[in-house]
């Protein structure tokens, strides 16, 4: 942190200069890390941000990254991955975190593009849960609860196949009831 920024400006200035990721993205304070041993060169207090955005183009690196790139996260957290001090932990959960988030929040449609279909949102969750979800269950409860999706007016077949329902993000701010994972 510099001496005139706040721990949310500070964490998108640092997301920024280690991958050139600088706007659309959902970012959140996460958790607060300060275990005494932590880290075997000195006490170090780390505050982790959860950042989601759609489509990322690959990341540079910058100031003090000497590389970025984006890997999966089940890649990231495999026992062959010896990721430094205790940032599994930390990956572990933020992924939990979005997960949760996933349930009882329209926090999906943040890795959706501006405009998306059914699908392409159900993908979101089946990435990021980890399971396949029933394609008519999901499409029934996503437009069925009110505020969710916002209808655009237009089509497409990108996904190939009939025309599908583009969308956009509703206003709605908590899913009630709760779409539950498997």
């Amino acid at each position: 942190m510099r001496p005139d920024e706040d721990l949310d400006r500070a964490a998108l200035r640092e997301l920024t200069e280690e991958t050139g990721v600088a706007s659309g993205v959902h970012l959140e304070q996460l958790k607060t890390y300060g275990a005494p041993d932590r880290d075997p060169r000195m006490r170090t207090v780390t505050v982790a941000y959860l950042a989601l955005a759609p489509d990322l183009a690959a990341p540079e690196a910058e100031t003090d990254a000497a590389h970025a790139e984006w890997i999966p996260v089940a890649e990231a957290l495999d026992p062959t991955m010896r990721l430094a001090f205790d940032h599994a932990e930390i990956l572990t959960d933020a992924l939990e975190r979005a997960r949760a988030k996933l349930e009882y929040t329209p926090l999906a449609t943040a890795f959706c593009p501006e405009e998306f279909t059914v699908a392409e949102l159900r993908h979101v969750y089946e990435t990021v849960w980890g399971v396949g979800i029933d394609p008519r269950n999901f499409h029934r409860k996503v437009s069925k609860t009110p505020g969710f999706l916002a209808p655009t007016g237009r089509t497409t077949n990108r996904e190939g196949g009939r025309p599908a329902q583009l969308y956009h993000r509703g206003d709605l701010d908590v899913l009630n009831p709760p779409m539950t994972r498997q």
